[in-house]
């Protein structure tokens, strides 16, 4: 068992590994609703996507969440936390209904050699599919006792169990992402070769995928 959990454990579907900590925010939902937990972090009530060619991370957290959209509605979401991150290939697009029809912003960055850059990574996600490789993980260590990574966020405390399930990894690489999120933050973000597109339209022609 011990080389299943620490080690250079290769996981071919991050998806996979990801559903206890879907399972733990949908949990912290329920706590929510019996008024075990303050929610505090609001989100636009609008998802966005994201896809990357290659992302390179160094001390890796996961842990569940809940996001409070717009309006009151709650969203529970599966935290990915980074203390630094390399990323190559990186698209993310939102699309914005106005009266005239949808309108697509897309933003690409870290292409033609170039690469992004991030610190103190937080990314609030509900989705995602990529072939993964984590070094030294750790899974169903509690969201507030973990080692690696930068920790459950400061301003994710009210909306987080600290005893619930997390995972963690010295290190992670993920090749092929695609993952809807509602909300990214990071102490800083240097995005090279920045772009940035608004259209007309949404779908797989507009958006990253």
């Amino acid at each position: 068992m011990e080389s299943l959990i620490r080690g250079g454990t290769r996981w071919r579907r991050f998806a996979v590994v990801m559903v206890p900590s879907v399972a733990a925010a949908a949990a912290i939902g329920v706590a929510l609703g019996q008024g075990a937990l303050a929610a505090s972090f609001s989100v636009s009530g609008q998802q966005f996507k994201v896809k990357a060619e290659d992302l390179d991370g160094h001390g890796f957290v996961q842990y569940g969440a809940l996001d409070i959209q717009h309006g009151g509605k709650p969203i529970p979401v599966a935290v990915s936390a980074f203390d630094r991150a390399t990323i190559t290939g990186l698209c993310q697009s939102v699309v914005v209904p106005t009266p005239i029809g949808d309108v697509t912003l897309k933003l690409g960055a870290g292409n033609g050699g170039k690469k992004v850059e991030a610190k103190n990574l937080y990314i609030d996600l509900d989705q995602l599919n990529a072939d993964a490789e984590f070094k030294d993980i750790n899974i169903g260590v509690a969201a507030g006792d973990t080692t690696y990574g930068p920790g459950v966020a400061a301003g994710d405390k009210e909306r987080t169990d600290l005893g619930s399930f997390a995972q963690e990894a010295r290190s992670a690489h993920l090749t092929g992402v695609e993952q809807t999120a509602w909300a990214t933050s990071a102490g800083t973000f240097k995005l090279s070769g920045l772009s940035m597109s608004v259209k007309m339209g949404s779908g797989k022609k507009y958006e990253c995928f």
